[in-house]
């Protein structure tokens, strides 16, 4: 998958607790949890995000509870795709499990300046940054399967459907 948009540069440790404040866990719909990701410590972020944006960050990201409303509520708002110095673990797997690609680079971390020119390819695992090409390991095809599919819940349809056609003839 390819994005292209404006870097939102993070720091390190950012935690789901602060993505998303918990007065709005009870939200449903994802629209509405994305109106209110970052509210509390920067209440202009969603108004600044445009769909294909990148949020790059530092290590660490995503630690805390393991809020699903989080990669969910990043993915409805537009974030195309996350680059990060590392990844909680729980974060990492919520954010595959819902479609949101998710990408590993310290280079890309370290080198990102808020509000620059992103391009993320996921299956090549290129990331320019107002032209300038940086590598990255690319998002194994499996887990590029899954995120094609818009999470885990569109591979199992896929593979309910494809086993019931099977079976069918």
């Amino acid at each position: 998958m390819m994005f292209s948009g404006k870097v939102h540069k993070l720091g390190d440790s950012i935690d789901t607790d602060v993505m998303v404040p918990g007065r709005y866990l009870s939200l449903l719909d994802p629209a509405e949890i994305a109106k209110h990701i970052f509210e509390e410590v920067d209440p202009g972020f969603a108004g600044r995000v445009r769909p294909g944006d990148v949020i790059v960050a530092g290590r660490n990201f995503g630690a805390g509870s393991g809020r699903e409303q989080a990669p969910f509520g990043l993915k409805a708002l537009g974030i195309g795709c996350i680059v990060a110095a590392s990844f909680s673990r729980t974060f990492y797997r919520m954010s595959i499990d819902l479609g949101l690609p998710i990408l590993i680079s310290p280079e890309v971390a370290s080198a990102a300046r808020d509000g620059q020119a992103i391009e993320v390819d996921t299956r090549s695992g290129i990331v320019r940054l107002d032209g300038v090409d940086h590598r990255v390991e690319p998002l194994p095809s499996f887990i590029q399967e899954i995120i094609d599919l818009g999470g885990v819940t569109g591979w199992v349809k896929r593979e309910v459907a494809r086993r019931q056609a099977a079976g069918a003839a």
